[in-house]
């Protein structure tokens, strides 16, 4: 399996973002993850397109981005046409999910359905042929620095079990808590990708860091 380790720019240092993305991609980042939040859907506030805008001419790594905003729709093509490559939501921030997939794909970018702790699996029932990437939230979204939920282990595995029964190249990322420490784990629950913020941006050597979860995922 491949695996994919996606720095959370939500703690990078924002006086020298630009540098701070250059840096961990240079570091071995497979993606930029973009951690979007509007104070209403989840208690904080975050980034928006022009962001994104003008970091998508200083990296060819995807920007992945996760939109924890209500309504959502409005939103999608901002960041589209602000170079997003991947674009998740949550099932609660849309009245109709499968037209916020279709609406994504529009807009020439990959789709993610995000699956927060108390989020059932039955949202993915009838749009898994649709999607390119489930996310699933091992802490609960709007903060960083959280601790991970053990529960959320259990969710992979069954997640990667449906994703296994379509045939189909899904992804399956994981978000929040994730370090060196407990990445083999989630690993071996079945993700693919991984969200990792302060256990990258908070280190000294961001090269060493992710060096370190690429050599316990070599292990999972």
């Amino acid at each position: 399996m491949a695996y994919r380790i996606a720095p959370s720019i939500l703690s990078a240092n924002f006086a020298k973002l630009g540098e701070e993305v250059q840096r961990v991609v240079a570091a071995g980042a497979d993606l930029v993850h973009f951690d979007v939040m509007d104070n209403h859907y989840v208690p904080n506030l975050t980034v928006g397109p022009v962001v994104c805008e003008a970091i998508r001419p200083l990296t060819t790594a995807p920007i992945d981005v996760h939109l924890m905003v209500k309504p959502v729709d409005r939103i999608v093509p901002d960041f589209a046409k602000a170079g997003a490559n991947i674009i998740s939501f949550h099932p609660e921030a849309s009245e109709h999910v499968d037209r916020t997939i279709a609406l994504i794909r529009d807009y020439g970018c990959k789709a993610g359905l995000v699956l927060n702790p108390g989020t059932p699996l039955s949202c993915l029932d009838h749009v898994m042929d649709k999607l390119d990437l489930i996310l699933v939230m091992s802490v609960n979204p709007g903060f960083g620095g959280q601790k991970f939920i053990a529960e959320a282990l259990k969710k992979l595995t069954a997640v990667r079990s449906r994703i296994a029964a379509t045939g189909r190249d899904i992804w399956l990322e994981v978000d929040g808590g994730v370090k060196v420490d407990n990445i083999g784990e989630i690993a071996r629950a079945g993700a693919d990708t991984f969200v990792a913020g302060s256990a990258i941006f908070g280190t000294s050597d961001y090269k060493a860091t992710i060096g370190a979860m690429r050599a316990e995922l070599a292990k999972a």
